[in-house]
């Protein structure tokens, strides 16, 4: 895996959205595993349905690249996911934090996890769960 391949990975993730899923298709192994805290999914059709189903379901969503290390066949790509979802904090922004381990086998990505937290994507943005969970941090950190 060499710089360009990472380049090409960056760019696509960058511009994304639920016109051009088939952008997939140049970076991923026909037999890629993917797998975030919420899904796993495997093959590269499977992974097109994943990302056309998360499109249709957000107002935006867009990766800022905060900074990339790799190493032979690996990179680790670390980023801030904004996105807006209508059902999620009134409909406004929402960023997170992650990253992302991939393993290249030639110029394709053959494994690729995401690692993020759940609660500050999802559940404390849900109105009654939201609550109770800030709540529950509150006390913690008190």
């Amino acid at each position: 895996m060499d710089k360009v391949t990472l380049d090409r990975f960056i760019e696509i993730y960058q511009s994304l959205n639920k016109n051009n899923v088939q952008l997939l298709d140049d970076i991923y192994h026909p037999d890629i595993q993917f797998t975030d805290p919420l899904h796993t999914v495997n093959g590269l059709e499977s992974l097109h349905h994943y990302f056309e189903n998360l499109y249709a379901n957000v107002v935006s969503c867009q990766f800022s690249i905060k900074d990339t290390e790799s190493s032979n066949n690996k990179a680790f790509i670390y980023w801030t996911m904004h996105y807006r979802h209508p059902k999620l904090n009134n409909g406004n922004s929402i960023a997170i934090e992650g990253h992302s381990r991939l393993v290249f086998e030639g110029d394709k990505i053959v494994n690729h996890q995401d690692y993020f937290d759940v609660g500050a994507l999802l559940y404390r943005h849900i109105p009654l769960l939201g609550t109770a969970i800030r709540y529950i941090d509150k006390r913690t950190s008190a």
